[in-house]
Parts: C-alpha cells; structure tokens; sequence
C-alpha cells in the first residue's frame, strides 16, 4: 500500500502540474506522463532505498501497466486507417517499419543494449512513450531503461513541436502536405495536434487522421516482439499455446481493438476507456520513476539521446521523401 500510495500522489500531483500549465503556456508543455516519472525520481533520489514501498512501486509499474495497454485497445478504431486513402495508409506501415529497422541500427551504432534499442526505435517510430511503455513489458526492459528513453524522448519531441514547423517554407510544404508530416514524425497525439493545429485547421485534421493510423501499428509491432521475445526464450513457438506466446494484455488488447473497430464498443465507452487507460498510465509511469536510480539513467543518457536524435532525423528525411515521392498535395 505505500508504494500504490505513492504513485497515485505522485500521478494526481502530475496531472496538477500539467493543468497548470496549460493555464499558464496554453497547453502542458511536459505531458504528465513525463512529469510523473520526473517528480517519481526526484523523489526516489531524495528518500533514497525504500524497502516498505518497493511491492507496491513495482505494481504500480508493471501491472497497472500492463492493465492500461489493455484498456488503449477499446480506444482503436481501426477502420479509420483507411481515412486517407489505401495508399498512404500503406506508406505509413512502411515508413513504421522502416523507421523500426533503422533506429534499432542506429541505436546499437550508438552503443545502446538491444533492449534498449528496440525501445528508442518503437518510440520515435510509432508513438513515443506511449510506444515505449506498451513494448517495455513485453521485451522485459530495464527500468532505468525504459526511463531514459521516454524522458529523452518527450525532451526531443517537444523540440519537434516547435521545430517542425520552420520546414514548411524552404521545403514548399502546402498546409495537407505540413499535416501528414507531423502525423508521421511528432510523437504523442498532444504534440501532434500542437504542432498541426498551429499552423492551420486543415494541417491539424490531417494531421490527426495520419497520427491515428501510425498509433494502430502499436499492436502489431507489440505482437511481433511479444512472439520474437518468447521465441529467443524457448528456441520454439511451435508448441506453445496463443496464451503463453503472447502476454494477457497484448491478446486483450488486440480483442477490444476489433470490438471497437466492429462497433460493439461504442464512442461513449471508448471515450471513457480512454480516461481511465490514460490515468493509469500515467500511475505506472509514476511507479516506473519511484523505482529508477537517476545516476543510472545519466550513465546512459549521452548514447540515448545520440540514438533518438539520430533516429528522429531519420524518420523526419524518411516523411520528406514519402510526401515528395507520393505527390500529395
């Protein structure tokens, strides 16, 4: 109970801190998830071991988790892949898994564990850190780990928002054009929708539509390294049942997500679902600061960011030419 306890003052004194800043800067200009795992470690590092609060800080960051990623599939819709139209949906898929392959090569370049690597790319190619906090679980990251990468990730992202948008005039960009870039290259739908809406509704609609369809390749690609992961373990998937080669909440996740696609779970329930996964993730990110060393995430953060920035650049050339190359207008 202490360590529950403490996760949830933490997450409720995030959610503050992201309410206040958007009364003050217009929008929260760190997302509470990021808040929750910077105050989390700050505290950690002030009260320093803390043996009573230990079971419930690692509930907090694993189950709760893992509860949470289940509930986000009620909130995929699926059939709204196809909103702009077959062949960007198919450039999207490409471009994730392009962007997957090179930011893993980039990041073992960089000198990052494999681990930690898979991490760096599934969050600059899908969707940062909600990315980062689905495939955690199911590769067994370290925490420190897992913390390093969605700290320097929500660090660059917030430069991209800011950034992103002095490209549209050497680059000629029309306000569509603008849109589908930084559906394909901002991470948290937050910071999609701040970055596109700022320069024009038309820019912030399709925006969204193409960060939506870039959000639904997180089941997939959370499957694929569910099986890879259970297949380094075993040697074999032949013999194993669905249940023990991919996690609870991966087959849970996939199931709501075909509900909600078909109907059956309606707008209302979605909308709810959504609160309440969004709440709870941010309580397992404030369970995932509580358990990290900081002294462990600065021995890792100069490589971390090489391989997020690099892998960042990557992805923002890999768009440019996918727009270009498509002729969308």
């Amino acid at each position: 109970m202490p360590g529950i306890a403490a996760a949830i003052l933490v997450s409720l004194v995030s959610v503050g801190g992201g309410a206040i800043e958007g009364r003050v800067f217009g929008r929260a200009i760190i997302e509470p998830l990021v808040l929750a795992i910077l105050i989390g470690m700050a505290i950690r590092t002030v009260i320093g071991s803390w043996s009573a609060g230990d079971p419930g800080i690692r509930f907090a960051s694993k189950t709760i988790l893992e509860i949470a990623v289940f509930l986000i599939g009620a909130t995929m819709d699926v059939p709204r892949l196809f909103a702009s139209g077959p062949t960007l949906a198919a450039a999207i898929v490409a471009l994730v898994c392009v962007g997957l392959s090179v930011g893993y090569a980039i990041g073992r370049a960089a000198g990052l564990s494999p681990k930690l690597a898979v991490l760096v790319a599934c969050g600059n190619a899908i969707c940062g850190n909600s990315a980062i906090a689905a495939v955690a679980p199911v590769i067994g990251a370290e925490t420190e780990d897992v913390a390093a990468s969605i700290a320097l990730t929500a660090v660059l992202g917030v430069a991209v928002v800011l950034g992103l948008p002095l490209l549209i005039a050497p680059l000629s960009l029309s306000q569509y054009q603008y849109g589908v870039l930084a559906g394909l290259t901002v991470y948290a739908v937050p910071q999609v929708l701040a970055a596109a809406f700022a320069v024009s509704v038309l820019s912030g609609q399709v925006a969204t539509v193409v960060k939506l369809a870039r959000v639904l390749m997180l089941g997939p690609v959370v499957l694929f390294f569910a099986l890879r992961s259970r297949r380094g373990h075993t040697g074999t998937t032949e013999k194993l049942s669905v249940t023990k080669l991919v996690p609870w909440f991966v087959l849970g996740f996939v199931a709501l997500a075909a509900l909600r696609s078909l109907g059956i779970i309606g707008e209302s329930a979605a909308s709810t679902t959504k609160i309440i996964a969004g709440w709870l993730t941010i309580a397992a990110m404030a369970g995932l600061g509580l358990s990290v060393d900081v002294r462990a995430v600065r021995s890792v953060g100069a490589r971390v960011l090489v391989a997020v920035a690099g892998s960042l650049v990557t992805l923002i050339v890999l768009a440019i030419l996918l727009i270009k190359g498509l002729a969308l207008s």
